[in-house]
């Protein structure tokens, strides 16, 4: 269903395919699973298949149900289970559609094992607690699992781990120090790298990595921009202005009244609030672009509109495009700076967009 209200999303497959093409070239010796979870980091998973159908090694997801989706439309790549399965109905589709699966637990292996036979033809992930302290076998566990799955000669194992702290000062030496110990002298494939331990780690670049959000042009780090790590935004949200309000000093805007003006000030009215993805925990002075100029919010956000000042942009009225992130009809402002300034991550921004906001494919 179409709607007359201006907010949309851009997604750019070109951008998406770069980023992969990117961990490649960073991580020349591995393959690379195209991790498309969570709608494809809200981008759309269909959108990331198409735009990845070519060139990607392999995908990622966590259900089963979009697995089978993705064989059901003709992918013949490897397709990656990231938490395994939960039914006996999974096990039985894992063996059938030649799924791999990570394992990460004693019960997992009973499961699958109890529906695989000698003839069984499977690849499957061990995945190791090294720290992150989630989901994974300790280092009895890990040995137990190995010799059951010597009695299954058609089993190949991968040992996996995930990162914790890929993206800050402690890195990933203590837990590459871990894996080393429980693996021993594992004479098999290893995938171990997420996105901040391809940008950043390369010893982690084993015979698979897992691009996620840098897929979707964000960087993981803090202190260093996609830009600056060669990264293009795939996502654009986009708005207009719908209103305009003069403010006396002493007037307060939005619910809560949370910002007050301490001189006349020009504001205008976006079309976009939290029903639509954006954050309401973003405070005033959240930045965005209207019609190319940077200004910032102001007020609380609301669940279809917003507040930005227009005091320094006085050509902006009615209809003036405004980028709320992404490289837009107004400008490019990244989707890291606004995640920033609203206390969360772009990982949240992509993925908390909402189902009422249209969305068309091409450049950005």
């Amino acid at each position: 269903m179409k709607t007359s209200r201006p907010i949309r999303a851009r997604i750019s497959p070109e951008a998406i395919r770069h980023n992969y093409q990117l961990a490649k070239k960073i991580a020349p010796a591995s393959k690379a699973w195209a991790v498309i979870k969570a709608n494809a980091y809200g981008h759309g998973q269909w959108r990331a298949v198409e735009a990845l159908r070519e060139v990607a090694d392999g995908f990622a997801v966590l259900e089963c149900e979009n697995a089978l989706a993705l064989r059901e439309a003709g992918i013949t790549q490897p397709i990656l289970l990231l938490e395994g399965f939960f039914s006996a109905r999974d096990v039985r589709a894992v063996i059938e559609h030649r799924l791999t699966t990570v394992i990460h637990c004693a019960e997992q292996l009973e499961m699958l094992l109890g529906s695989a036979t000698s003839e069984t033809r499977l690849d499957i992930c061990l995945k190791l607690n090294t720290g992150m302290n989630r989901l994974g076998f300790d280092a009895p566990g890990l040995q137990a699992a190995l010799t059951v799955l010597a009695g299954f000669p058609g089993i190949a194992v991968t040992l996996m781990s995930h990162f914790a702290e890929a993206d800050g000062e402690r890195g990933i030496d203590w837990q590459l120090e871990r894996f080393a110990a429980m693996a021993g002298n594992w004479p098999g494939p290893v995938c171990l790298a997420n996105s901040a331990a391809i940008l950043r780690h390369p010893g982690s670049h084993t015979d698979w990595v897992r691009p996620g959000i840098m897929l979707y042009g964000a960087s993981p780090f803090d202190d260093q921009t996609a830009v600056e790590l060669g990264l293009k935004p795939a996502m654009a949200l986009e708005s207009a202005i719908i209103g305009i309000q003069n403010l006396l000093p002493g007037d307060r805007v939005g619910y809560g009244g949370s910002f007050t003006a301490n001189q006349p000030m020009r504001i205008g009215i976006v079309a976009c609030g939290y029903a639509d993805g954006y954050p309401r925990h973003a405070p005033s002075g959240t930045p965005m672009l209207v019609m190319g100029q940077r200004t910032r919010t102001v007020g609380r956000v609301s669940m279809d509109m917003m507040a930005c000042d227009l005091s320094h942009i006085p050509a902006a009225g009615l209809g003036s495009p405004v980028t709320l992130w992404g490289r837009g009809i107004a400008g490019e402002l990244p989707a890291d700076e606004v995640a920033a300034a609203a206390g969360t991550i772009a990982y949240e921004l992509f993925c908390a967009l909402a189902s009422r906001v249209p969305v068309s494919v091409g450049d950005i």
